[in-house]
Formats: structure tokens, C-alpha cells, sequence
């Protein structure tokens, strides 16, 4: 019923943000989010946070106790106390957007009910938050990527590539309406992480081909991003863009700094698995291809990685 969705509305709202009280740790916050709002599995969380599934279990137990305990009210807080808690509230629906777009496992390599549920999340944080620009920014964020939506499968279901999709199927409206949201959160004078990406994920719908993307930006926006994240996965996004850029060699080198932080995530061997094939080291190239195979378990991406591995270079 119509009247029943902005109950619905306020009831998710506040979940989310009792789920994100200072009292918890960080991760616990995102963690109890991630399971009491949206309803993700606890092996999913687990991936997500890149951790054991019996240590996330009991993060959410111990949060969930810590919850009663220190009597944490059940609502949306004052203006006054939304900014300490709006990066976990923003982390999680990014975290659930991610989910979304691309599974961490089962049958399904893309879950269109968790990336619609995200955008429906950050839509209503920016109507409750006109004027914070990161808010906007993951909006845009999140809506410039469901824009390519329609072109990330094939016909058989199979992940299509950035470079390979057609892009006469992306909805250009949405891609327009998204980069409005950028320049109205640009105006508002105060950057962050979620505005850049929106920038990068703008920069790529705004190519006409593959090969008309505008590398130098994006390597540029990269490099403003790792200034305010440094985190390993930021600096693996730069170094992709960083081939595109400079070269191989550059790239590999910049890679090849993350394999102690990264050795457990399987991108990082997708990633490495291309440079290497671009500079003839098949053998190694597919040693790292298979880590990469070994460590995800979405289907759709094994099939990505496993044919790439029998094509050779």
C-alpha cells in the first residue's frame, strides 16, 4: 500500500542509524547494519570484510549485546548528531550497492533487488540530507553505475567487460541525471571519496568508446582519491588506470607494492594476471589467473577469469 512506504521508509532509516551508534566499533556498526536492515548472510558480510565468517558472527553478536546493554534508542537522531554517524551510513549502503553489483557468491553474479535497495537507502539519506555532498555523491555514484546496467550481461548471462559493452544500451538520461547531481554536490564546496569515484564512474559513461576514454583524468581523480584513501584497493584502481596511462611495467610495479595487503583478494591477481599477459609472461600470467579462480566464488567471474586463461595471450 502507498500509505505504507514512508513508514517503511523511517522504520529502515532508523534501523540503520541505531545499527551505526557510536557505541559500536566501526566495523561492528557496518557489520549489524549489513545484517539486521538489509539481510545479507553472514558469509556474505564476511567476504565483504574480507574476514573468517565465524569472527563476523560473533563482531554481530557482541554488537548486538553492546546494543541492549548501553540502551541505544531506536530512531533517527538530531541534525546534530547525523555527521559522526553518516560515513558508516554511507559505508554500508555502498557495501550493499557492491553486493548488488556484483556477488561475492552463489548462482546469481549480479543481484538487481540489493543495488535497487541501495539506491532506494541513499535516495532517502539524501532527501533527509540535502546539503551533504558525499551523500549526493554516492547517489550519483550508484545511479551512473546501474545506467550500464542493462550491458553487463550477455545474452547466455555472462559478465561483459567495461571495454566490451554495448554502449548504445546504457541509459543516457540516468547517465546525464547523475552527472548533474556531481556538479550540484561540486558546488557545495567540500569534497571526498564517494564525489571522486562518482567522477571516475562519470568520466567512463561519458566515452563514446573504450578507446575515447580519458585515461589522464581518471588516473588524475585516482590520485586525489589515494591523497584522501590510501587504502590497498584505491591504489589498485590507480594502478589499472596508471596502464592506460604509462604503461605495463608501471602498472605491475605498482601492483606488485600491494601483494602483502592483497594477497587474498582475487582481483589483485585478475589485475596482475593482465599486466603481465600484456608483457608476454604468459606462464606467469596464468599461475596468477588461477589464484585469482581460486579465491572468487561468483560463477560469472570463475567463467571471466577461467576463459581468459584458455585463451592464452
Amino acid at each position: 500500500m502507498a500509505t505504507e512506504a514512508p513508514r517503511e521508509a523511517d522504520d529502515r532509516l532508523q534501523l540503520i542509524f541505531t545499527c551505526c551508534h557510536p557505541v559500536l566499533a566501526r566495523e561492528a556498526q557496518i557489520a549489524l547494519t549489513l545484517r539486521a536492515v538489509v539481510g545479507l548472510t553472514t558469509e556474505e558480510i564476511a567476504r565483504a570484510f574480507m574476514v573468517p565468517e565465524e569472527t563476523l558472527a560473533k563482531r554481530i553478536v557482541r554488537a548486538k549485546r553492546k546494543i541492549v546493554v548501553s540502551k541505544v534508542p531506536y530512531r533517527v537522531p538530531p541534525l546534530d548528531e547525523l555527521t559522526p554517524r553518516l560515513n558508516e551510513v554511507l559505508t554500508v549502503i555502498y557495501l550493499v550497492f557492491n553486493e548488488g553489483y556484483l556477488a561475492t557468491a552463489g548462482s546469481e553474479p549480479i543481484r538487481r533487488d540489493l543495488a535497487r535497495d541501495a539506491e532506494w537507502l541513499a535516495t532517502l539519506l539524501m532527501r533527509l540530507l540535502p546539503q551533504e555532498p558525499e551523500v549526493i555523491g554516492l547517489v550519483a555514484l550508484i545511479r551512473l553505475h546501474l545506467a550500464r546496467w542493462p550491458a553487463r550481461l550477455d545474452s547466455e548471462g555472462r559478465l561483459v567487460l567495461l571495454e566490451s559493452q554495448e554502449r548504445a544500451l546504457w541509459d543516457r538520461h540516468a547517465i546525464a541525471e547523475a552527472v548533474r547531481l556531481i556538479e550540484r554536490a561540486t558546488a557545495l564546496g567540500r569534497p571526498g571519496p564517494y564525489q571522486i569515484e562518482a567522477s571516475i564512474a562519470a568520466v567512463h559513461c561519458e566515452a563514446a568508446t573504450w578507446a575515447d576514454t580519458d585515461w589522464p583524468q581518471i588516473l588524475a581523480l585516482y590520485s586525489l582519491l589515494a591523497a584522501i584513501d590510501s587504502s590497498p584497493i584505491v591504489r589498485l584502481n590507480r594502478a589499472i588506470a596508471l596502464r592506460y596511462v604509462d604503461r605495463a611495467e608501471a602498472a605491475l610495479y605498482e601492483v606488485e607494492s600491494l601483494a602483502t595487503s592483497l594477497s587474498h583478494y582475487y582481483l589483485f591477481h585478475a589485475t596482475r594476471a593482465a599486466l603481465l599477459r600484456e608483457l608476454g609472461r604468459t606462464a606467469e600470467a596464468d599461475r596468477a589467473e588461477m589464484e585469482g579462480i581460486d579465491l572468487t566464488k561468483n560463477s560469472a567471474e570463475r567463467a571471466l577469469m577461467a576463459e581468459r586463461l584458455t585463451d592464452g595471450p
